[in-house]
């Protein structure tokens, strides 16, 4: 998940903030009311939210909090399957899945090649 700069966010929920409030002070100012909409828009699209309140909410959490408790309260940060099946008492440290393929590999013992002529021999009988 990408996440704006916090500089960013903080900038925009300054600005959304401030035409909230000139929005409640002015509620007919159709141009207030407008660019109050999109800086609730652009908020939505920084934190990916649905709707504005959502968004201020979720930016304010985003500017108070670090990155890995953010991505934690958003559900963003899982823990691998495999690395849950395989802890316990004595487990086996986590390796990926290349790591395991090459391991499995090294356990078969190396095969040599058959002549055609073998081959073509067992074939036919």
């Amino acid at each position: 998940m990408l996440l704006p700069a916090k500089a960013e966010v903080a900038r925009h929920l300054r600005r959304h903030r401030v035409w909230e409030r000139a929005m409640l002070a002015s509620p007919d100012d159709r141009r207030v009311r407008a660019t109050f909409e999109d800086s609730g828009y652009t908020l939505c699209v920084l934190m990916g939210k649905r709707c504005a309140r959502e968004a201020a909410d979720a930016a304010e959490r985003y500017l108070r909090t670090n990155l890995g408790t953010y991505l934690r309260e958003q559900g963003a940060v899982r823990p691998h399957v495999g690395a849950l099946a395989r802890r316990g008492r004595g487990a086996a440290p986590d390796r990926g899945p290349a790591e395991e393929r090459w391991s499995a590999a090294e356990r078969r013992a190396p095969q040599e090649p058959r002549p055609a002529a073998d081959r073509r021999s067992r074939a036919g009988a």
